[in-house]
């Protein structure tokens, strides 16, 4: 055979192979698609086919879905028949392109019809077909190419790169939505959902059915955003749009060039998260979710409180400006629900506005449209019952023409937040103020003068650091003895001398000022109820050091008690205190660093957690009881620490725990069993009955504590968090009901089932459970927990609830 006809014949085979694969990517009339067949895209990313959520062997049940094609783990992003699944004990299913253009999901005989697109056409044609395009949209196309039917218009709960979540307005009212899954091996609809507003188009939702769990805040205007994402070797910009028409506001995506494959995902457990697939660990990789903390769900701080966001890493709740708690005890407790009231009653329309900038706008607003900035302050001044008012200008993405926004608010103002990007000014109605027309009041010029009094501030703070510079580097350790409040000294001391001194390395406010840049943002790596945690370097070691907060309703005693405690404690799972400083009013104290910050931080981060197998799990778990034993009875004194959970827990650089945060300790004397305090403290969710309710607290309230931590470094689920898609709504209760149906084996989190032992798991779920009993009398010494924990036991008592699960 000479090259000419070589290269026919090489041309020829590589033209009916060309041919083979663009075959294999779609679906005609008279084709049909059966189990065990697929489609796959042109490019090859994406599998259209028939699968089985629980992986059996012999499959109940059977879904059309479209799948990652090449990547090991099923990761479905779309399915058609998620309430009707395919039962396989008498039929088989099977998927044709009718000649009306439509797909059809039924059994071999066509009946019963299972799933179809629905799809109306005025003519049949055998010229249609149903392609699987390499962006994981399904698409029926006529013989010229206009497109019928896409996948894309019908979301599941998963959203694509080139996908729209439309919101429709004038005649076309509705909006798409993303739904979960029922639960991790159930397609059907469940009970989470993300999409727009159709109420006032210009808001993003995420619902728990009718209730709205976080919201965005109203649409501030950009066309076009990029956001870059990463986490350890993955990364991936987003390049976010918003594109505005005639009949519909919608929103899209796409990814940089040789991004990994990215989606976003409604999870069955309520969240809305940003995934990157990391070949490196072979696993899904969570760069976002929302909501990202407790302050951000809807409504968390209650009318006229806010989130706010910019108080990284820590969100928090805050009253408006003019507001302030309605219930301070609750609200320094933790719960915000009941929301802020005005300091000063306004005194009718003729109070003035205060601006707010960087807010993100409350819910329930009403929406006018075309309106000048004049004309909106007029709607809001000439309205009594209006409490706030916010404009802006709109890029209307189909003209190019701005379109106002003005929006007002009467009533109470309700899932405010203050955000980094996105936000917008707030005008709030407030006494005291002028009117907008009119002069300020001695408040408002107050607000005038203190700008300049921080600028002030700014050049002294310049010149200090500058002096501080020049003294040079050398820190000075001194030993200067601390003596507690003596009026709170029962309380921090129990029974012993409240005037003994305790001698303890002293470190001056300026070295701690040099040391933190001046306690700058930038070396902040935490903020607690108390004050905020910065990052330093002090005598050529970096510590953490622990900022209490001036305003703070609480603290003095807390950080006497801390400083006075820590002194007496030695032991290596307790953090180590190296030294304090207390000048003026300034109260810090100077801890070790610890490098992998908290387990919370650590553990509830669904990429950082894949650091934790099973054995680094098991042996935190023993590592904190071991510290909460030495607190319990190997020290010498007896310490209750009254809010042990996982974000008190940190991990120096070989993940081994250290309990840290003694603010809230208790001694008791050696022949006391419990006490009684008039003033619960703690984390609730941790917190034993006895001591929430009747504010009773023992040894046996921290093992209560030290159950719930241990469940959740098994389960991989966080106390607080909802089990929605097992009914239950707390992760004790979904607990003690696995242990009640006989299946305690399944609680263990999927990410360890690798790397465990299943004899160390169970005996883990059932020390966890004796721990977190309701009477306080049938849990356990920590002795007996470490006991067990170190040399495994066999003859350990059925834990059992108080009260029915």
């Amino acid at each position: 055979m000479d090259w000419l006809s070589l290269a026919c014949c090489t041309a020829a085979l590589v033209l009916v192979l060309v041919q083979l694969s663009a075959c294999n990517d779609r679906l005609v009339p008279g084709k049909l698609l059966s189990p065990g067949a697929t489609i796959v895209s042109d490019g090859g990313s994406f599998t259209l086919g028939f699968f089985d959520p629980t992986n059996a062997s012999i499959p109940a049940r059977l879904y059309l879905g479209i799948w990652y094609s090449n990547i090991p783990e099923l990761t479905v992003v779309w399915v058609a028949n998620r309430e009707n699944p395919a039962a396989t004990n008498s039929t088989t299913p099977v998927l044709s392109l009718t000649n009306s253009s439509n797909l059809v999901l039924s059994d071999s005989d066509g009946d019963p019809v299972l799933w179809t697109t629905g799809v109306a056409t005025a003519t049949s044609s055998s010229q249609t077909t149903a392609v699987l395009l390499n962006t994981g949209n399904l698409v029926i196309r006529s013989a010229n190419g206009t497109t019928l039917w896409q996948s894309f218009d019908h979301l599941t709960d998963t959203f694509l790169p080139e996908m729209k979540l439309r919101v429709r307005y004038g005649m076309h009212t509705g909006a798409d939505r993303l739904v979960s899954w029922k639960g991790p091996d159930d397609p059907s609809v469940g009970r989470f959902s993300y999409g727009g507003d159709p109420e006032t188009i210009l808001q993003v939702f995420l619902w728990d059915g009718a209730r709205p769990v976080a919201r965005t805040g109203p649409w501030t205007g950009y066309l076009v955003k990029a956001e870059q994402q990463y986490q350890q070797e993955s990364s991936v910009i987003i390049y976010l749009a918003v594109v505005a028409g005639p009949e519909e506001i919608y929103t899209t995506y796409t990814v940089s060039c040789g991004a990994a494959h990215t989606r976003y995902v409604v999870t069955c457990l309520g969240e809305y998260q940003l995934q990157i697939w990391s070949s490196k660990i072979s696993a899904w990789v969570v760069l976002s979710k929302w909501p990202s903390l407790e302050c951000s769900r809807y409504g968390y701080c209650g009318p006229f409180g806010y989130c706010d966001e910019t108080s990284t890493p820590l969100q928090t709740c805050k009253c408006l400006d003019g507001f302030e708690p309605t219930n301070m005890e609750e609200w320094d407790k933790g719960r915000f629900s009941e929301g802020c009231r005005r300091k000063e009653a306004l005194q009718g329309c003729g109070d003035g506005f205060l601006a707010l900038s960087g807010m993100k706008s409350p819910d329930k607003f009403v929406f006018l449209a075309n309106r000048t900035p004049e004309e909106c302050v007029a709607e809001c001044v000439s309205n009594c019952s209006c409490v706030a008012y916010s404009y802006a200008n709109l890029v209307n993405g189909s003209s190019g023409d701005n379109v106002t926004r003005c929006l007002v608010w009467s009533g109470e103002l309700v899932d405010t937040g203050k955000n980094l990007v996105g936000s917008d000014t707030l005008y709030l109605r407030l006494a005291g103020l002028d009117a907008p027309s009119g002069k300020g009041t001695k408040s408002n010029r107050l607000k005038m003068v203190l700008p300049i009094l921080g600028s002030s501030a700014v050049a002294l703070i310049c010149i200090s650091l500058v002096w501080f510079k020049l003294k040079g580097n050398k820190i000075n350790w001194k030993q200067r003895n601390i003596t507690p409040n003596v009026t709170g000294a029962s309380y921090v001391l129990g029974e012993e001398n409240p005037n003994r001194d305790y001698e303890l390395p002293f470190v001056r406010l300026e070295e701690i000022a040099q040391a933190t840049h001046n306690f700058s943002e930038t070396c902040m790596i935490g903020q607690g109820g108390f004050g905020k945690v910065y990052k330093g370097m002090l005598g050529g070691q970096e510590v953490a050091l622990k900022r209490l907060s001036r305003d703070s309703h609480q603290g003095t005693i807390e950080f006497k008690n801390e400083v006075i405690l820590i002194a007496k404690l030695q032991h290596r799972n307790l953090v180590r205190l190296l030294g304090y400083c207390d000048e003026g009013s300034e109260k810090i104290l100077i801890y070790e660093y610890l490098p992998n910050k908290s387990l919370d931080a650590t553990f509830f981060d669904d990429s950082r957690k894949l650091l934790l197998d099973w054995e680094k799990r098991f042996s935190i778990i023993k590592g904190v009881a071991r510290g909460l034993l030495y607190l319990h009875e190997d020290s010498r004194l007896t310490i209750i620490h009254r809010d042990l959970k996982a974000g008190n827990v940190l991990l120096d650089a070989d993940m081994k725990p250290k309990i840290a945060d003694f603010g809230m300790a208790r001694i008791v004397g050696d022949n006391q069993q419990n006490a009684n305090t008039q003033r619960v403290v703690g984390t609730y969710g941790y917190m034993a009955p006895e001591y929430a309710m009747e504010g009773v607290f023992s040894t046996k309230s921290d093992v209560y504590s030290f159950g719930v931590l241990l469940l959740e470094v098994v389960t991989g689920i966080k106390r607080s968090s909802s089990i929605e898609s097992m009914g239950f709504s707390r992760l004790i209760r979904y607990s003690w009901n696995m242990w009640k149906e006989g299946k305690p084996e399944e609680l263990a989190d999927s990410c360890i089932m690798d790397s465990s032992s299943p004899d160390e798991i169970f005996l883990c779920i059932q020390v966890g459970l004796l721990c977190v009993q309701d009477n306080p009398h049938d849990r356990p010494h920590m002795s007996a927990v470490v006991f067990v924990l170190e040399n495994g036991s066999t003859t350990l008592p059925a834990p059992h609830p108080s009260v029915p699960v």
